[in-house]
């Protein structure tokens, strides 16, 4: 038997999460983070985009952002004007660097877009900082 394991740690478990507005304007539904699990560096959500809505343009200050698109088409607008862009759907997985600024759309106007997000970042939003965009 492996004695490293500590035996008094548990597995934790976040039922049905709440919805949680963000700084970014778009709900979330809180699952793993430091708040309801104790995590120290992984925080895991559900974000749902309602139909036709944009989030407000942000980056995440010193920490990595994962995304995997489980319905609808998304756009993702990037870079310091958000002059870049790449569209993504279900089943596609999203990588965003630390401090890349992004604004995302939900490109259907009748049906909300979900994603699995996960950041190596324990609190969900201490670390989301809004972005005024100045049009190049």
């Amino acid at each position: 038997m492996n004695k490293s394991v500590d035996d008094s740690i548990e597995i934790r478990v976040v039922s049905s999460p709440k919805e949680l507005l963000t700084k970014q304007n778009i709900p979330y539904f809180v699952g793993l983070s430091y708040d309801t699990v104790g995590a120290k560096n992984l925080a895991m959500h559900l974000i749902v985009i309602p139909p036709g809505a944009s989030s407000e343009a942000h980056y995440h200050q010193k920490y990595e952002t994962g995304i995997y698109v489980l319905e609808g088409r998304v756009e993702t607008k990037y870079g310091e004007h958000l002059e870049k862009s790449v569209i993504n759907g279900p089943g596609d997985f999203i990588y965003i660097p630390p401090n890349v600024i992004h604004q995302a759309t939900n490109l259907d106007q009748n049906k909300s877009a979900k994603a699995i997000v996960v950041r190596n970042d324990a609190n969900e939003q201490e670390n989301v900082i809004p972005v005024e965009i100045k049009r190049a």
